[in-house]
């Protein structure tokens, strides 16, 4: 793993592209409903116990990064977009959206409060993260 020098991210790739910002976790909840500051922290007390984890912000969204980025989890005006990618498409009535990208693909979840994260929704992004391992 990579840790650029000026936003102190980790990345797969040494010098990897990204969007070098330095602002912290908090920033990119300001302004946002409580509601999903409580989802965003729930998740967040489950997936940093998967090991490897890094968690780190980037302009409008946080990326949780195993050997690669694996979850993104946006804030937006009344829900959490939470995208995870696989190897292959995932079906369940959680998912909003789902596309290929590249080898992989990407599962997209809108969550606006706790109690949508439920086993199903720790499943699936558990596979997310496991695909990230690979």
């Amino acid at each position: 793993m990579w840790e650029c020098p000026n936003c102190e991210r980790l990345f797969k790739n040494t010098n990897q592209s990204h969007m070098c910002t330095k602002i912290g976790i908090g920033e990119v909840f300001l302004n946002k409903p409580d509601e999903l500051v409580i989802a965003y922290d729930d998740i967040v007390q489950v997936v940093s116990r998967w090991v490897p984890c890094s968690i780190g912000a980037s302009v409008h969204s946080v990326v949780f990064t195993s050997q690669k980025a694996w979850l993104i989890i946006k804030p937006m005006k009344k829900e959490l977009d939470v995208k995870f990618y696989c190897d292959s498409p995932i079906e369940s009535e959680k998912l909003k959206r789902t596309y290929r990208t590249g080898p992989k693909y990407a599962h997209h979840i809108r969550i606006q409060h706790s109690d949508q994260l439920d086993d199903e929704f720790f499943e699936l992004l558990r596979a997310g993260f496991e695909y990230s391992l690979q």
